[in-house]
């Protein structure tokens, strides 16, 4: 995909969370979308990812050095007792913030890094992937609960 529209996914995905997000209800945050994840730990799981971007983007240009190891799965085991502890309106606000920042450093990226993530993980540039596969777990869960 091409990086313009790219972007534009990644913008298109972070303005349905922040639609999704003012649609809730406070309670509605502790509403389960699978397992023991809710839509106040999916939130703040989608900001710790992409405040990982920011991070990955920051120290590349700052090391002139790509470091993006991989070690997704283990993060999200290790991660998730501390997400949990995170109040629902905060993780609300810290998904969109950092899908915010997460959009602007990707698209003021030096293209060479660009192209360096999208080697290590296509998911470090198209955030739009991540984010709507967890938006759409959000909306079935919203549409489950008020039925």
């Amino acid at each position: 995909m091409e990086e313009k529209a790219i972007f534009q996914a990644n913008r298109k995905s972070t303005a349905r969370m922040r639609n999704i997000i003012n649609q809730l209800s406070g309670d509605e945050f502790s509403n389960r979308i699978g397992g023991e994840w809710t839509i106040s730990l999916t939130l703040a799981h989608l900001a710790l990812w992409d405040q990982r971007v920011i991070f990955v983007i920051e120290s590349a240009i700052k090391n002139n050095k790509l470091h993006a190891p991989f070690y997704d799965d283990q993060l999200n085991d290790i991660i998730t007792p501390l997400l949990r502890a995170i109040p629902s309106i905060d993780a609300a606000r810290l998904a969109i913030a950092m899908a915010e920042g997460a959009d602007s450093e990707l698209e003021k990226c030096p293209k060479d890094i660009l192209e360096e993530m999208k080697k290590v993980n296509g998911r470090l540039v198209e955030r739009s992937i991540h984010r709507n596969l967890h938006i759409n777990e959000i909306e079935n869960a919203m549409n489950n609960n008020r039925k």
